[in-house]
């Protein structure tokens, strides 16, 4: 019995093997085409077209660049000025933030100084409770 189920499991997995579409290991491009033998002929005439249509794509690609290239060096230029008004602020925010920093630091060297004042002066302050205490027990 599990021989025989064996059997029909690797016949179904064999069989979808076999039916698998190639399609996966297709490119997207996949012309049939593009592959076949071309006669001379079509390639004679198709060599012409192209190279009409490379030097027409060449003439509109120079005229289109003689007015787009002032427009990208306008763009460009702007870009320039952008990045040097934000470097700008870039170097005002730095500059305050070194302005708070040291202030920061200033005032926390104050804070620890003004808080080993405060814990000597309550130290003194618990020394001079402990005398009083000891005052009053000796005069009992």
């Amino acid at each position: 019995m599990k021989k025989i189920f064996l059997t029909i499991a690797c016949a179904i997995a064999m069989q979808g093997l076999v039916l698998a579409d190639g399609n996966a290991f297709t490119p997207l491009d996949f012309n049939d085409t593009s592959y076949g033998t071309p006669s001379t002929a079509a390639s004679t005439t198709s060599t012409a077209a192209n190279s009409a249509k490379t030097s027409t794509a060449a003439n509109s690609s120079l005229d289109g660049d003689a007015v787009g290239n002032g427009n990208i060096q306008n763009a460009i230029l702007q870009l320039d000025n952008a990045q040097v008004d934000i470097r700008n602020d870039l170097l005002n925010c730095k500059t305050k933030y070194a302005d708070v920093d040291a202030q920061y630091k200033l005032i926390k060297t104050e804070r620890q100084a003004l808080k080993k004042q405060v814990s000597a002066i309550e130290k003194r302050i618990k020394e001079i409770d402990k005398a009083k205490e000891k005052i009053r027990k000796n005069m009992l």
